[in-house]
């Protein structure tokens, strides 16, 4: 079980530890929307000290777990970057492939934006309005469900614009896709009475209609290259994308996002908490490498730092947004004491 902010433990094997000396670079894998962020530091840890630049892959952050928890020594990933917190399934899958020691830090905040062209008209729309475009299914006023019947954004309110529905978006094995589900449609759901009411008879019926999205391509998923959703957009001024905050920031001069319950997605919004789709951004880290490959609590330690990621620090830049100054020093204090955490 990860404790959210605290350091689990345990120390690798001797045999572990040996074999793991034979890789001298960091091995990161996991989120897209962390990936800016995790490179950039990667760049700079490069630049700045001894140690080799590690090297990222971008994966998705249920793929990232998925590798991550594949098991212990040189074959193994260091750190998995997650847009969402590890699920308890997914320490359960760890554990038993011998991964028993997790660190989780916390590096900032994130919005999922909803974005389109700066060449169409700017979207304000409510979480209930985006959940009747994409839900999988709807009430059909029978005390059942039907099929989503929405073609048009015009068909859920016909203030919306008259044209098709077709929003890019992350794949299941996405974080930004969980997280959308759990922020955004299942926010847009509860606004819905008789799926509001299903929540206290049935939890998993809710659930399963609240994050169910459609299926019959108004939905697209684009894989976990953001940046092919932007050009994508670029092409079409009719489409929408989701994605995190940060390619918003780098693609203001191509892109816009749209206002979400009449709020902006602004860096001030999110960091506030008023944005409805905000989220936490994490690293996790293997104590069984600790120690064992070079630099990687350097790595966390700088990933954590005021300059790296507080409010004025270089990450800024990439559109991280920052954690509140005394939860980034708790974040830091775990960095600095990752060979000494406890376990759980």
């Amino acid at each position: 079980m990860i404790r959210h902010g605290v350091a689990v433990a345990v120390l690798a094997s001797v045999t572990v530890a040996g074999a793991a000396q034979a890789r001298d670079q960091i091995r990161i894998v996991g989120s897209s929307t962390v990936y800016p962020f995790a490179t950039r530091v990667a760049e700079e840890f490069g630049r700045t000290t001894s140690f080799k630049t590690p090297i990222i892959e971008s994966t998705g952050t249920g793929g990232g777990f998925k590798l991550f928890c594949s098991g212990v020594g040189v074959d193994s990933a260091d750190i998995s970057n997650a847009s969402r917190a590890i699920k308890a399934s997914e320490v359960e899958n760890c554990n038993k492939a011998g991964v028993d020691g997790i660190t989780e830090v916390k590096i900032g905040y994130d919005g999922i934006v909803v974005a389109n062209s700066r060449e169409a008209e700017q979207m304000d729309i409510t979480l209930e309005q985006l959940y009747q475009a994409l839900a999988k299914d709807l009430p059909d006023g029978q005390g059942g469900f039907k099929p989503n019947p929405n073609q048009t954004w015009s068909d859920i309110d016909p203030a919306l614009p008259d044209y098709k529905i077709e929003v890019l978006g992350p794949p299941p094995t996405s974080g930004t896709r969980d997280a959308f589900a759990e922020l955004a449609m299942e926010g847009g759901c509860k606004k819905i009475e008789p799926i509001a009411e299903l929540e206290k008879s049935d939890a998993d019926k809710f659930k399963a209609v609240c994050h169910g999205i459609r299926e019959d391509g108004a939905y697209v998923e684009a894989g976990e290259n953001d940046v092919l959703i932007v050009r994508k957009l670029e092409a079409n001024p009719r489409a929408f994308g989701i994605f995190g905050y940060s390619f918003l920031e780098q693609n203001q001069d191509k892109i816009q996002g749209s206002k979400v319950n009449g709020i902006a997605d602004t860096y001030e919004n999110i960091s506030s908490g008023e944005y409805p789709i905000s989220r936490s951004l994490y690293i996790y880290v293997k104590k069984a490498h600790v120690g064992v490959i070079p630099g990687l609590q350097e790595y966390v330690v700088e990933f954590v730092s005021d300059k790296a990621s507080g409010a004025e620090g270089y990450l800024a830049d990439k559109g991280l947004i920052a954690l509140p100054e005394d939860m980034r020093e708790k974040n830091q204090e775990v960095a600095k004491d990752l060979p000494n955490n406890v376990s759980m």
